[in-house]
């Protein structure tokens, strides 16, 4: 019998359809996962070792310099980029007026010395009529009382005479320290206030860099040593530095403490405040301890209860395997391992609650 034309048609179309299902129930398996971890190598305790910290140089010592009286400007010679030395003068405004003040309280000193010796002379013959009963108590009582005015009086002008000289002395503005002029803010002959910035004055003869270092990792910092200072001006060359102080308050954004760092200025090379840099160094682990120690991060609870395990990582192809672990003393840099690991071993870190027996990874670092 012969086929209606459309189911001839139809034939083709459904035996394509299927051709198609089949190949999709045949479709090859997904490949697994591999999970990116971070990792470490056991025995490696020092928590700086390979680690680079970027900062900033900047000056030991740095001022913004100012009169402490109001004037106008006589003598400037503070340029910028200038070398001073310790007590050299950068500026110093009219002393005119100021010396007349030493002047008129250098004459006030003298006549209240004179009146004191008035007074003095005066209490004396006192003293001696009152003791041949010639003068009441009330003349000498009187007497003294002037005499020791008098020897106020002498105390308040020479007082008021070092005030004078101060102020004298103010109108020379020297530098506090040796170190470079790097900005001025006023120009010769210009009438100036009290406390307003004339110069900028910094110390480069020593250089500190502030650098921030994770809270994980701050405890170890007292015992770092063998510190070096690269510059991305200078990348060849290495300078060695130490910790002049450590912060006691993190960065409440990044958790990060800050540690300065303080170098001497190389030989060869001059390195400015404002350049940037890196710093990295090395750390011993804490004394009495026993065996490696691993961040907590990177022990979980086992199968069976009361068993702590880790993820070893295995050489090539990297896949991780459960190790049954024995802890001990609890550090500021990790936990002790008393059994189940050995130096040299790769460990999982982070991330150790998303991982199966067996999984491949991949290493991020350590």
């Amino acid at each position: 019998m012969t086929m209606p034309r459309f189911v001839r048609r139809l034939v083709p179309v459904l035996g394509l359809v299927a051709l198609i299902g089949g190949c999709q129930d045949q479709a090859p398996p997904a490949p697994p996962q591999v999970r990116p971890v971070k990792t470490m190598v056991v025995g490696e305790i020092d928590p700086f070792a390979r680690r680079w910290f970027p900062g900033r140089a900047k000056a030991t010592q740095e001022v913004d310099l100012s009169f402490r009286v109001a004037g106008t400007l006589v003598a400037f010679p503070a340029q910028v980029g200038a070398e001073i030395a310790a007590g050299d003068l950068l500026a110093r405004v009219d002393p005119a007026d100021f010396q007349v003040e030493v002047d008129r309280a250098d004459a006030a000193v003298d006549r209240a010395r004179a009146a004191l010796e008035n007074a003095e002379l005066a209490l004396a013959r006192t003293r001696e009529l009152r003791a041949r009963g010639h003068v009441a108590q009330a003349r000498l009582d009187a007497d003294q009382a002037t005499a020791d005015q008098a020897r106020a009086d002498v105390a308040s002008a020479a007082a008021a005479l070092e005030k004078a000289r101060l102020q004298l002395g103010y109108t020379a503005l020297t530098a506090p320290f040796a170190g470079t002029v790097v900005a001025t803010y006023v120009q010769n002959f210009e009438d100036i206030s009290a406390k307003q910035p004339v110069a900028r004055l910094l110390d480069t003869s020593r250089i500190e860099m502030v650098v921030d270092i994770p809270e994980t990792m701050i405890s170890a910092a007292p015992t770092a040593y063998d510190i070096k200072v690269e510059f991305d001006a200078f990348p060849e060359l290495e300078i060695p530095a130490t910790i002049k102080e450590i912060g006691t308050e993190a960065n409440q954004t990044t958790r990060t403490y800050p540690v300065t760092l303080i170098m001497d200025q190389p030989a060869d090379v001059k390195i400015l405040p404002g350049m940037a840099g890196r710093a990295t160094g090395r750390a011993d682990a804490a004394p009495g301890i026993d065996g490696p120690v691993i961040p907590v991060s990177a022990v979980f609870a086992g199968t069976a209860d009361g068993v702590n395990e880790v993820w070893v990582v295995s050489e090539r192809p990297h896949r991780v395997a459960r190790r049954q672990v024995e802890l001990g003393l609890l550090t500021d840099q990790g936990i002790t391992v008393l059994r189940g690991l050995e130096d040299g071993e790769v460990i999982v870190t982070a991330g150790v609650g998303h991982l199966r027996d067996g999984q491949s990874v991949r290493l991020l670092g350590r």
